[in-house]
């Protein structure tokens, strides 16, 4: 009916969840972690997308084919290598942390892929990526992609008081968690400020660079504001629990969503994981990183998390410990459940 929001359906071809990631340099065990978090939770079978230099390649192969066979069964991985197929792919390697810029190749690049979820290596799931991916289908006729804001308060957001280029929205865009149709990206001409007509997202992306490379400070993620501030109808919003980062608390809790439905994907941007400014964020990437494959998630898991959220309390993101421990816990006791109902189901007859 005219003016009825027409819905995407999932894509029906796909079998898998698609999960992307671009490591280069100290990333190897920061993004292993983020694809254990992955397959602990997840519920469907997942397809990995790992685009890695060429010396971490057989370190990827090695620590996945360690891991049990429980698992191993839950996931297959695919491991590429850097490649840029417009520009210059030394321009494109520096633009902002080493090979990050390979996101914005991954609609040409995988040309086989309906629709991924791209996340950056200091990712964590805290419940399914299955409840992520259901997003797909909230995507109306014209959307084609979704990212968070960067910030939810526009006078202390950055892209409002720093940017020199345009952005998306009141306070821009964080590019850390991107959920993609890739189809959809692929068949679009995108309206831009180079020329009248539009063009597709690959003939756009080198000179749009060129034009504002002088003005951008967060590489690629400034390139997909300033794509999305032209073509905002394209774009679809997801609530700030789905890439919740330190900003979200350091100055004051001001992430609504995850105050009421907790956190879903934490973002340990800042280096956070690795140094002692941020210790909430610290510890649930040491306790999933330490966490051995097999062991009962609530003893090996999460009792040690709650111990360790003991000496965050000194802090205001350690002030507010629910907001971290809600969805974790909720999805922990689910896939308990999921395990002893499969367990019971085979060895009994009702």
């Amino acid at each position: 009916k005219p003016g009825e929001q027409k819905h995407a359906k999932e894509p029906s071809s796909l079998q898998c969840m698609h999960l992307a990631v671009v490591a280069c340099g100290d990333r190897l065990e920061e993004t292993l972690i983020m694809l254990k978090s992955a397959v602990l939770f997840s519920n469907r079978r997942l397809c990995f997308h790992i685009f890695a230099e060429d010396s971490l390649k057989p370190e990827f192969e090695k620590k996945l084919k360690e891991w049990p066979s429980s698992y191993t069964k839950k996931f297959e991985s695919n491991i590429y290598p850097i490649t840029f197929s417009v520009g210059n792919a030394q321009e494109w390697k520096k633009l902002f942390k080493p090979c990050a810029a390979q996101r914005l190749f991954l609609p040409v690049i995988l040309k086989d892929v309906d629709s991924l979820l791209y996340v950056d290596t200091d990712v964590l799931f805290l419940r399914p990526m299955d409840d992520i991916w259901h997003l797909l289908r909230e995507f109306n006729s014209t959307q084609l992609a979704a990212m968070a804001p960067e910030h939810e308060v526009a006078k202390i957001g950055w892209y409002s008081r720093f940017a020199r280029h345009p952005f998306y929205g009141s306070t821009g865009l964080n590019s850390g968690v991107m959920l993609m149709n890739l189809t959809r990206i692929r068949s679009t001409h995108f309206k831009n400020s180079l020329i009248p007509g539009g063009l597709t997202w690959e003939e756009m992306l080198y000179p749009l660079y060129q034009k504002y490379k002088n003005y951008i400070t967060w590489g690629d993620q400034d390139l997909l504001n300033i794509i999305f501030y032209f073509n905002p109808e394209c774009l679809y919003v997801f609530p700030c629990q789905w890439n919740y980062r330190p900003d979200h608390c350091m100055y004051g809790s001001n992430c609504r969503g995850a105050e009421h439905h907790g956190v879903a994907i934490l973002h340990g941007n800042r280096g956070v994981y690795h140094d002692d400014k941020q210790p909430t964020f610290r510890a649930l990437y040491e306790v999933i990183r330490d966490f051995p494959f097999e062991d009962n998630l609530f003893q090996s898991l999460y009792y040690p998390l709650q111990s360790k959220f003991l000496d965050t309390v000194h802090t205001l993101c350690g002030r507010i410990p629910q907001v971290f421990l809600k969805q974790i816990e909720k999805t922990m006791k689910k896939v308990y459940e999921n395990r002893v109902i499969v367990y019971l189901g085979a060895n009994h007859r009702y």
